[in-house]
């Protein structure tokens, strides 16, 4: 959505206004037609509600008496209002709903718009402004498609999700599967990470900066996903991830430090290296809000951080999972006293040799 407090399609004052109300009216489906108290009558919702749904999907309504609203808008706040009526969702789950919504759109929107300006830019050589001003003329065209494609991905998603789901608590009832336990889930966490990032980067140039960021993310991801994990998040020079059971865990951060370099991510010659360090826990996490918590997530950024270049870290319960089998080879390493966790006494992990 292009509408903000500063830029509104309403305010023709404004310079490219007529352009930002065209492009609105087409990415929203019609016009902006109904005020705050126009949509609490055509709803029959309290003003509170309609407000706080506004706030938590990252639009809130700055100007209540301006013509704001289209009739999309008035069907998505009736289904909404259905819904957590139905499930009788307090307040705390329908922010939760709504946010998760609202943070990913808002992200995914602006990566998308962002990855189409680099992609004009580099096709017909344009600068920055070129480029962006082209974005505004292509992005009506491609704004079904990409629809389509989000939930096309968003149902993918949700099916294998549930597909886990389904699987790991098969036969399960209340607290069978926790064992006493508060945090629900068993899972291989495992952070990667890249060596001096700060140093390796500092010469680089904003273009140069995030090409390198990129080629991270994206190679980690691939090497990830393929391995069988999923990630969790990426924090600019790091990477969260999770796998099911814990030899998958180990195959994941064997990879990611076995492909660090100029392997990782899509490399031309000259590009600078990309050395990574991998931390690995299995343990119990609690699955909150798109993350995940607690002190295996903790104790996996800990190693992480106390890994050489282009080695695996685990911590001695996750050692003596994986040396029961024959494909790894495990190293203890001295003991050390790291903050926030105390004496920690790591153990290398490495594919066993067979000659």
């Amino acid at each position: 959505m292009l509408h903000n407090s500063e830029t509104s399609p309403a305010n023709h004052e404004t310079p490219g206004a007529d352009t930002a109300a065209r492009l609105d009216e087409t990415l929203l489906g019609g016009a902006r037609r109904y005020t705050l108290s126009q949509v609490v009558e055509l709803t029959g919702l309290d003003k509170q509600f309609v407000t706080r749904y506004w706030r938590w999907i990252g639009l809130p309504v700055t100007h209540p008496t301006e013509t704001w609203f289209t009739d999309a808008d008035v069907e998505a706040l009736k289904d909404a209002a259905g819904l957590f009526e139905a499930e009788q969702m307090d307040e705390r789950a329908q922010m939760t709903f709504i946010r998760s919504v609202g943070h990913t759109t808002e992200r995914l929107a602006l990566w998308q718009v962002e990855a189409l300006v680099e992609h004009l830019a580099r096709r017909y050589e344009l600068d920055e402004t070129s480029a962006r001003l082209l974005a505004l003329d292509k992005l009506p065209e491609m704004s079904e498609m990409l629809s389509r494609q989000l939930e096309h991905a968003w149902r993918r998603q949700l099916a294998a999700l549930t597909g886990r789901t389904a699987i790991e608590f098969a036969g399960a009832r209340g607290d069978e599967s926790n064992d006493g336990h508060q945090l629900p889930l068993l899972r291989a966490v495992g952070f990667a990470d890249i060596v001096s990032f700060t140093k390796r980067t500092a010469g680089l140039g904003s273009e140069e900066l995030a090409e390198f960021v990129q080629r991270f993310e994206a190679g980690a991801r691939d090497v990830i996903v393929n391995a069988g994990g999923r990630v969790v998040k990426t924090i600019g020079d790091a990477v969260l991830f999770v796998t099911d059971d814990v030899s998958t865990g180990a195959e994941v951060a064997l990879g990611l430090a076995e492909t660090s370099g100029v392997a990782l991510g899509t490399a031309a010659p000259g590009d600078p290296e990309i050395p990574v360090r991998v931390g690995l826990v299995w343990g119990r996490v609690l699955s909150r809000f798109g993350d995940i918590f607690g002190p295996t997530v903790n104790l996996a950024s800990r190693l992480t951080e106390q890994s050489d270049p282009s080695t695996v870290l685990v911590d001695k319960d996750t050692a003596a999972m994986l040396a029961t089998s024959s494909r790894y080879a495990l190293t203890a390493q001295p003991e050390r006293d790291v903050p926030g966790i105390g004496p920690l006494a790591p153990v290398r992990l490495q594919r066993a040799y067979r000659g």
